[in-house]
């Protein structure tokens, strides 16, 4: 058996947030939207919180259990979501595995994460 471990460019890239249990790096920034990869670790959180701009969502890799808004539904490779504007977002990490997924911000958050609310 191998010691080796892949690593993606993005998540050499990454910083670690141990509060939340999540790695994050912002991959590309324009003037209308941003591109960013996101791994919260298995048994961890991703908060219900909102911010004033969309988020479309794919997930890489895992199942988390997904709440936008009243809606509530388990996710994995492949699907997509989408929170509006200002409409509460979060989640329930799911199984033995790390939840990755890429995150589409439009307009750009521009960094400022003191335009996210948590709940």
């Amino acid at each position: 058996m191998s010691n080796i471990v892949p690593l993606t460019a993005a998540e050499a890239a990454a910083e670690y947030f141990p509060e939340m249990q999540v790695w994050h790096t912002m991959l590309a920034a324009g003037t209308h939207q941003e591109l960013h990869w996101v791994k919260f670790e298995p048994g961890s959180s991703y908060p219900l919180h909102s911010h004033p701009y969309e988020q479309t969502s794919v997930v890489i890799q895992g199942h988390m259990r997904l709440t936008v808004g009243d809606e509530v539904r388990e996710v994995g490779p492949g699907d997509m979501w989408f929170a509006p504007s200002s409409v509460s977002h979060g989640g329930e990490i799911l199984g033995e595995k790390p939840v990755i997924f890429i995150d589409v911000y439009s307009p750009p958050s521009g960094g400022h994460d003191g335009d996210v609310t948590y709940y």
